[in-house]
């Protein structure tokens, strides 16, 4: 039953089978060619003609190399014995090659021979593979991975394969340096996408311009960060090349007018060097003690050459050192409030504090800021500071609040702490979980806040004003656009700068500074703080020119908190 329901197959005719195979073949992608026991043409399809260039009518009949053996040059004439040699030693030959057509087009091709013997009589079957645009491919590919799209410069895997070959073969010192584009977040901000990338661009042209002697290899690891090889006798000779690229700097760029300023640009850099053998034999070493120097040039402000050494490293581990116990310490809660107290000037009576954090640390004991604030800005823990500062205030606010005494308590806070997401709300949290009234807690602003993060600040300042917080302008004087403050933002208070009041019994001009500022203050309804009194002096002149308020060391230094609660005690009392 199973064999009546199966289909009869009939094979094909051979004539049929013939045309079959010649249309198949006409219509593959891949050349196919034909050739006699002399490897003389015998017939193409359609794709040989269209890669060769030649017409079958033209072919048949022909050698190989469509020209006699005496018009072709030595190569093909060597190329043609090889394949010849081995397609009678094993019948098969394959290899990839370039080949020129009739057009003059070089071709990337993937060749297959094959030697088949049909009743006695022998023929060459061949395949051609236009590998053209796969070889273009793997080239573009090469160069993505190697290359940097916007500059066309060796990446950082380029740079450090020729820096490797370079440490093995050079009898000569080995030179790296690392540099970076100062502000180069703050200019890509101001510039937008188009205008950044042109500047880089910029820069590479004009340091190619340089013609640095002795240079290897001048790199792109991306966005500001390059790199460049040195091989000389003398490392001293780089020293000089480096000197060029730094007055390169001292040019102004210039921005497309289509960009978002057309002002020109100081782009200036940070470089940090290190060489072998002097510094390292490896390559690991060599790289990271160039990018340590260049990290230490960035640190101390940028705009600078610094050539590793031992120094470097020990404040490198110092800083690594520090960062880990200011983490602890933000964790342990090691930052404490002391507060220094601000007096009227004319009864003498303490009208409030300003907490200045000091750190408690567990070995070196009791820390003023200058042996960490610095620190703390730049490993970004500011916020996590100016909380830990703000919650032991506002618990020392209703301490005092349950003894009778309402005076405030000043925090000073700057950009970081603004620009952080959580701010507002954590202030805001402390008055309703403490229980305190918002006038108790003042909130010190420095100019340079305003300067770095003007629109952010604006808005901050006006939500803390809304709830009741007062706001001082602190170092009043000291900045650049002090005025247009006073007009832009709410502040409740001026403290003047002690740069003001130092010679102020002597000196007309600080006299008419802070006159003046008194003055503009008086107009536009806001008190003037004068710091840094150390004299009574200083106080009686303050008091004469019309200053209600002051602090300095003449009226008392910061103190822990159980000292400034027994002052007000003791004020309390004598009143």
């Amino acid at each position: 039953m199973m064999s009546s329901m199966m289909t009869t197959f009939a094979p094909i005719p051979i004539a049929d089978k013939q045309l079959l195979l010649t249309k198949l073949c006409e219509q593959c992608d891949d050349a196919i060619f034909i050739l006699d026991e002399n490897l003389r043409y015998l017939s193409v399809n359609a794709s040989y003609e269209l890669i060769i260039g030649y017409s079958e009518s033209f072919l048949l009949g022909r050698p190989l190399g469509v020209y006699a053996a005496d018009f072709l040059s030595e190569e093909e004439r060597g190329v043609l014995a090889q394949i010849t040699n081995q397609l009678d030693n094993s019948g098969f030959y394959e290899s990839d090659f370039s080949m020129a057509n009739r057009y003059g087009e070089i071709l990337q091709c993937h060749i297959t021979y094959r030697k088949v013997a049909i009743e006695a009589k022998t023929y060459y079957i061949g395949l051609i593979r236009d590998m053209s645009s796969a070889a273009k491919d793997r080239k573009q590919l090469t160069h993505l991975l190697n290359y940097d799209q916007l500059t066309g410069l060796p990446n950082r895997k380029v740079f450090l394969s020729q820096t490797s070959d370079l440490l093995l073969d050079s009898y000569q010192e080995v030179i790296i340096v690392r540099l970076n584009i100062d502000r180069y977040r703050s200019l890509a901000s101001l510039l937008g996408p188009d205008g950044i990338n042109h500047l880089i661009k910029s820069f590479v042209a004009r340091l190619k311009a340089l013609e640095l002697g002795c240079l290897r290899c001048f790199s792109h690891f991306g966005g500001d960060d390059f790199a460049l090889l040195f091989e000389c006798h003398d490392a001293n000779m780089v020293r000089h090349q480096l000197d060029k690229l730094m007055q390169m700097c001292e040019r102004p760029f210039s921005i497309d007018k289509d960009t978002k300023t057309d002002a020109n640009i100081y782009c200036h850099i940070s470089v940090g060097v290190s060489y072998f053998p002097q510094n390292d034999t490896e390559l690991t070493g060599l790289l990271t003690k160039a990018e340590k120097a260049l990290h230490y040039v960035k640190q101390q402000g940028g705009d600078d050459i610094c050539w590793y050494n031992a120094a470097i490293e020990e404040a490198t581990a110092g800083s690594l050192q520090l960062e880990a116990e200011l983490r602890e310490a933000t964790t342990a809660g090691q930052f404490i409030p002391y507060y220094q107290p601000k007096f009227d000037l004319a009864t003498g009576h303490i009208t409030g504090f300003e907490a200045l954090v000091r750190w408690q640390h567990p070995t070196r004991g009791l820390l003023k800021p200058a042996h960490f604030i610095n620190a703390i800005l730049t490993h970004k823990l500011s916020f996590e500071l100016f909380s830990q500062m703000a919650i032991k205030i506002a618990a020392q606010l209703a301490n005092w609040q349950q003894q009778g005494f309402h005076q405030h308590i000043c925090i000073n806070a700057d950009a970081a702490e603004f620009s952080h997401p959580d701010f507002f709300e954590m202030v805001s949290s402390l008055l309703v979980e403490h229980g305190i009234s918002a006038h108790q807690l003042h909130i010190e602003v420095t100019e340079s806040s305003l300067i770095q993060r003007h629109d952010n600040v604006k808005k901050q300042l006006a939500l803390l004003k809304d709830l009741g917080i007062c706001i001082a302008l602190d170092d009043f004087g000291t900045g650049y656009a002090s005025l247009s403050y006073l007009q832009e933002y709410p502040f409740d208070f001026i403290k003047v700068d002690k740069s003001f009041i130092s010679n102020i019994e002597s000196d007309r001009t600080q006299y008419a500074i802070v006159k003046a500022i008194l003055d503009l203050a008086a107009a536009l309804d806001m008190q003037v703080v004068a710091e840094g009194i150390e004299t009574e002096a200083q106080r009686d002149r303050l008091l004469a020119m019309g200053c209600q308020y002051g602090q300095g060391y003449w009226f008392g230094k910061p103190v822990p908190a159980e000292v400034a609660t027994d002052m007000l005690i003791k004020q309390s009392t004598t009143k």
